[in-house]
């Protein structure tokens, strides 16, 4: 994931831009939601809002627990990451809130699968309770996965194997090959479904253990900012993505002319990279707070971060009010999917990127993140302080509870790596719609130009003017050349864009 930009520079790395633009602050945030999926597969991830104008912008990327408190300071870029034997807590995976998906890319009349820390899940709407449910992905008949069933006419998931079918619960109502006057088989707990907690919280659906509800953030919910969400699958894993947000001196490299960067003081290249003053304040089992030359940063472990970026300090303009609300009424008119064209480009400009990152760290077998990489300078502050958070207090690596042994597949053809319809574009509601409506046109202006041109070849010399047949002809070339040039902005946009940073 990659950090967007706002009106000067922000973080975002990953999914996508969105707006936010409030009275007297533009909040640049962009929450990127990911399951902790194996580190093998693409992670998922939602991502929402970021303001476009306003005093403040925030970049705010999500993978959720509770708020930092107050343990200690750190002086980046801080080469002791080794935890502390003594360090009695220790961070549990398994009993905090994770985003599984926006609800605006969720459809209610089928069950999806979702992989979320390791765990294969089934999400569906139960609508007798009115509310989405997040089940264990597993019949427990013959252990079908119950994502490939359906939702019955009584509103109960039915495994399509063989027909059971359970209520929001996950009791078993039905089991067809049970004789009516035998033994109530289907009411054995045996037969029952694995529950998972569940909640929706800014309009997102959010899985996994806790007692408390997830972090609240109260711009997600504030109506006037506005906000823009999705969900992507990316080609490597947690530590990778989590560090790729923190890191804002790759932005005007990795994502140039794609994003925003603000003028340094300082520009030593085309690019306008320069030194960045970051450091790590506070840091405990929570995560830690950061703080830049621009603002400030949280991370909220385990997947929770949120940057802060004061506009007007950066570029010292005063913000009008037609410019303060422009972020909110441009997402009521621009449809969702042309937004996430853009995104999905920026995502695309480092994905390769990071993907190969992921394989050389893995294929160095450094038992300390630091052995493989030179982090120098503060701008790695950030990287360096989640890297010192994970060992210190997750052991260094994410608890797959065995699901996951650690080693990473060989990587697929750069054209499947950077694939955007089935990590994107299948998965995403205004974007699945947009590519079956464009898709739809093409066939129509293709079918257009051969019924043109069959219409004059069967035409009689003397039934129809020469001027009626230019016509017909010249339409029949505009309808043939409009069809393969929306052939190729479908599948530029919605299938496969390959980014080569030699030619930026």
């Amino acid at each position: 994931m990659d950090v967007l930009r706002a009106s000067s520079s922000t973080l975002v790395h990953s999914p996508y831009i969105s707006t936010t633009t409030r009275r007297n602050k533009t909040q640049f945030l962009k929450p990127i939601f990911h399951h902790l999926k194996l580190k093998l597969t693409v992670f998922d991830s939602s991502f929402t809002l970021f303001e476009r104008n306003g005093s403040k912008s925030r970049l705010f990327m999500t993978l959720p627990s509770s708020p930092a408190s107050t343990t200690e300071s750190i002086e980046p870029p801080m080469l002791e990451l080794e935890a502390d034997g003594c360090e009695k807590e220790r961070f549990d995976w398994y009993s905090h809130w994770y985003p599984v998906m926006p609800i605006c890319d969720l459809d209610k009349r089928v069950p999806l699968a979702k992989k979320v820390l390791g765990l294969d899940l089934v999400v569906w709407w139960d609508r007798n309770e009115n509310e989405w449910k997040v089940f264990d992905d597993t019949c427990p008949h013959r252990l079908a996965p119950l994502s490939d069933g359906r939702i019955d006419q009584w509103g109960r998931l039915q495994c399509v194997y063989h027909g059971w079918c359970f209520n929001g619960n996950g009791d078993c109502k039905l089991i067809p090959q049970a004789p009516l006057d035998g033994p109530p088989v289907h009411t054995f707990k045996e037969a029952c479904v694995t529950v998972y907690p569940s909640t929706v919280q800014h309009d997102i659906l959010w899985d996994i253990i806790m007692k408390k509800k997830p972090p609240y953030v109260p711009v997600l919910d504030d109506p006037s900012f506005s906000r823009l969400m999705g969900n992507r699958e990316f080609p490597f894993g947690y530590e990778v993505l989590i560090e790729n947000l923190m890191d804002p001196a790759h932005l005007p490299y990795a994502h140039y002319g794609l994003i925003l960067n603000s003028n340094p003081k300082v520009k030593v290249d085309r690019e306008g990279g320069s030194p960045l003053g970051m450091k790590v304040e506070k840091l405990d089992i929570n995560g830690f707070n950061g703080k830049q030359d621009w603002g400030c940063s949280y991370f909220i472990a385990p997947c929770i971060y949120h940057a802060f970026i004061d506009v007007d300090q950066q570029n010292g303009s005063a913000i009008s009010e037609t410019e303060k609300n422009f972020g909110v009424w441009i997402d009521k008119i621009v449809p969702r999917w042309m937004f996430h064209i853009g995104q999905n480009l920026i995502l695309d400009s480092d994905l390769y990127l990071l993907h190969v990152q992921e394989h050389k760290i893995m294929e160095l077998e450094a038992t300390n993140w630091q052995e493989a990489c030179f982090v120098p300078t503060k701008s790695d502050a950030f990287v360096v302080g989640f890297r010192r958070w994970l060992n210190k207090y997750g052991g260094g690596v994410v608890d797959w509870k065995g699901k996951f042994t650690g080693a990473l597949p060989p990587s697929p053809p750069r054209e499947q790596l950077m694939d955007r319809y089935w990590t994107h574009v299948v998965s995403c509601n205004s974007c699945n719609t947009a590519h079956k409506g464009l898709k739809t046109l093409e066939v129509m202006l293709q079918t257009m130009s051969v019924i043109s041109i069959g219409i004059v070849a069967v035409t009689k010399q003397n039934m129809i003017s020469m001027v009626a047949k230019s016509t017909m002809v010249s339409m029949a070339i505009i309808c043939f050349t409009a069809s393969k040039w929306l052939a190729q902005f479908i599948y530029k946009n919605f299938h496969y864009h390959d980014y080569n940073h030699a030619f930026v």
